[in-house]
C-alpha cells in the first residue's frame, strides 16, 4: 500500500482549480458535489487543496509547484507522479462512500471495479448506515463494554446476520436486533491451516473470520500479505504464545504437507 486512503471533508471550503475545458469541468463538478467552493489560483492562500487540469505538461508542472509552495495538497490530472493525492472512483450510497483507487495507475480499472460493486450493493445501504448512526446511543446502552459492542455489531453485520449489508431490508431490522436478547459470542478460538502465502487462496469464510478477529496468533512464517487481512487494531502475536482470554481468536498455521 503506497497511499493512505482518507475521506477529506471540504464542504464550505475553497478548492483551487487551475485549467479549463472538459477535464477541468469534471474536477469542478466533483468538488461542488462534495460541497466545496471552486476558486482561482489568485485565492490559493484561502485553500488547502488544489486541482491542476492543463493539457500542456510544462504548464501543469509549473502550476503544481506554485500551489505546493503555498502549502496546498495538489492533484494534477493524468500526472500521478506530480500528485500529492489521487482521486478514486466513488460509489455513493450516502452516507456510505466506497472509493476504489489505483494510485493513478488506471482510472479505467477503478471505474469498472466500481461499476461491478454498484450491481452488488443494495440502494438501501445508506439507510442502514443512517439507522445505525441514529441508534448509536441505544447500541451503547445495550452493550456498554466497547469490545462486546463491537462483537455484537460484527455478528449482526456478518453474512446472513440480522443486519447483513447485502440484504435489501436490513435497515428495517435495527429495532428488532436491539430488542433481541441474544448476546454476542464472548470467546472463541478457530484454527486456520494455510497451504501457501497467497491471500487469494483464503476461502470467503476464512477471510471473513480474519476480518473479525480480536486476536491473531500465527506461525512465524505466515506471509504479511495474509496477516494484513486482519483488522488493523487486532492483536497480532507469533506462536508459541498464550491464547487470548476473550473475543474471537484466529490461529494461523502452515500446512505440514
Amino acid at each position: 500500500m503506497n497511499s493512505l486512503p482518507l475521506f477529506h471533508r471540504i464542504a464550505g471550503t475553497r478548492v483551487v482549480l487551475v485549467g479549463s475545458g472538459a477535464m477541468a469541468e469534471a474536477k469542478r463538478r466533483l468538488v461542488e458535489r462534495a460541497g466545496g467552493e471552486v476558486c482561482s489560483e489568485a485565492e490559493a492562500h484561502h485553500a488547502r487543496l488544489g486541482f491542476v487540469a492543463l493539457e500542456d505538461g510544462r504548464a501543469a508542472e509549473a502550476a503544481a509547484l506554485r500551489l505546493k509552495r503555498l502549502g496546498l495538497l495538489v492533484n494534477v490530472a493524468d500526472r500521478p507522479e506530480l500528485c500529492d493525492f489521487t482521486l478514486p472512483s466513488v460509489l455513493d450510497r450516502e452516507p456510505v462512500l466506497i472509493a476504489v483507487g489505483t494510485g493513478g495507475a488506471s482510472a479505467g480499472l477503478a471505474k469498472h471495479l466500481r461499476l461491478r460493486l454498484e450491481r452488488l450493493l443494495p440502494t438501501g445501504l445508506g439507510a442502514l448506515a443512517s439507522g445505525l448512526s441514529e441508534a448509536r446511543d441505544r447500541i451503547r446502552r445495550r452493550w456498554p463494554d466497547g469490545d462486546e459492542r463491537r462483537r455484537a455489531i460484527d455478528a449482526a453485520l456478518s453474512e446472513h446476520g440480522p443486519l447483513d449489508p447485502l440484504a435489501s431490508d436490513s435497515a428495517g431490522r435495527i429495532a428488532d436486533w436491539l430488542a433481541d436478547g441474544a448476546e454476542p459470542l464472548r470467546s472463541q478460538t478457530i484454527e486456520i491451516e494455510l497451504t501457501g502465502d497467497d491471500p487469494d487462496d483464503l476461502t470467503l469464510r476464512q477471510a471473513r473470520l480474519l476480518g473479525m478477529a480480536d486476536t491473531v496468533l500465527h506461525d512465524p512464517g505466515i506471509a504479511e500479505a495474509i496477516l494484513i487481512r486482519a483488522r488493523a487494531d487486532a492483536r497480532r502475536m507469533a506462536l508459541p504464545c498464550d491464547p487470548a482470554e476473550d473475543g474471537l481468536t484466529i490461529v494461523l498455521r502452515r500446512s505440514e504437507s
